[in-house]
């Protein structure tokens, strides 16, 4: 068993790592542990801070999982000799076999004659899912994932509940059978998102703005804020609360829209950069003639997934729901799906 160490602010990471040691102790296997702080940093908290002076809203526990738990940890897993690496994310992954002579290389062709064809079956790709527990699954933050990666990669808790799960590591006799779920941004912890931020972000006062453009507050930093974000926001005299909608950090302004079902908090399309296909064989030609594919898609971890298209416009993706989605915020994922693979 292999703990790995990352930046961390609270001092939570010495009790992880502690009850992982147990757990290798109880399990009778060898315990490591890797430290990848100055790594972690710099590929992931560099990059949350120079998000949020962009004026967007990162995802670091996808760049983590990208940079770290599946680039550096699994690097190094390899060359020290292991054929797999084992994680506790709740997600499937489905290896996908040759189902006829034309799938098979020239190579494997010619064997055919003389084999049985279930002897000569190759994987020829994987397909990520999503968890059997719907409510924990977090095959949102893996998009980033390659078929390179995957091929060494096992996710042995993606078919069961978390409660099946816990019910298992009781019966094992494991410490961490009732250990309560992490929380939140996984290096802060228990500290405040802005309190870290203005360590390296300063505050600086300016005005808030209502959506005919009207000034109705101050803020204390546009960089503070983030689409669809009501709290913090210090503004009275509505009976409803407001929403941010939209924010420009050149200018340290906010606009903000009054009551949940606003229209302004609503997308019916976005474009999307550096996009990433688990399973390549999805770019086909119903994409490149700008068809598209009908795609499930979510915004926002946990967000129920919604059906749109995936088309190809002016040479980008663009993500065209079938109804308006509220609270999409520049920086952040949009994950999607093919039907098949989503509801599997």
């Amino acid at each position: 068993g292999v703990f790995m160490r990352c930046y961390n602010l609270d001092g939570c990471a010495e009790h992880d790592a502690e009850d992982a040691r147990r757990v290798a102790e109880k399990l009778k296997i060898p315990f490591y542990v890797w430290n990848f702080e100055n790594e972690y940093k710099k590929k992931v908290v560099e990059y949350m801070v120079k998000g949020y002076k962009k004026g967007i809203t990162p995802n670091p526990d996808v760049m983590c999982n990208r940079e770290i738990k599946f680039g550096l940890f699994l690097e190094k897993a390899l060359r020290m000799g292991a054929d797999y690496v084992a994680t506790g994310h709740y997600v499937r992954l489905s290896p996908e076999f040759p189902i006829s002579n034309y799938q098979f290389s020239n190579n494997y062709k010619k064997c055919l004659k003389n084999f049985k064809i279930e002897n000569l079956l190759k994987i020829k790709n994987y397909k990520l899912k999503i968890a059997k527990d719907l409510n924990k699954d977090q095959s949102y933050f893996l998009w980033t994932l390659t078929q390179k990666q995957l091929k060494h990669c096992l996710f042995p808790i993606g078919d069961y509940l978390k409660s099946e799960v816990r019910k298992i590591a009781k019966k094992a006799g494991l410490s961490t059978a009732e250990k309560k779920d992490s929380q939140g941004i996984c290096f802060l912890g228990k500290v405040n998102l802005d309190d870290f931020l203005k360590k390296y972000i300063p505050e600086k006062r300016g005005d808030v703005f209502d959506i005919i453009g009207k000034k109705i507050g101050e803020h204390k930093g546009a960089h503070f804020y983030t689409i669809g974000q009501r709290h913090g926001l210090g503004i009275s005299g509505s009976k409803k609360p407001y929403y941010v909608v939209e924010k420009n950090v050149k200018k340290n302004t906010i606009v903000v829209a009054e009551g949940d079902d606003n229209s302004a908090l609503y997308k019916k399309e976005i474009k999307l950069t550096d996009v990433n296909f688990i399973n390549q064989n999805i770019i086909n030609s119903q994409i490149l003639e700008n068809i598209g594919i009908n795609v499930l898609t979510r915004v926002r971890y946990r967000q129920p997934l919604i059906s749109a298209q995936l088309i190809i416009h002016n040479s980008k993706f663009i993500i065209q729901f079938d109804q308006p989605v509220k609270y999409v915020a520049p920086g952040q994922s949009a994950v999607f799906y093919l039907p098949a693979i989503a509801s599997a």
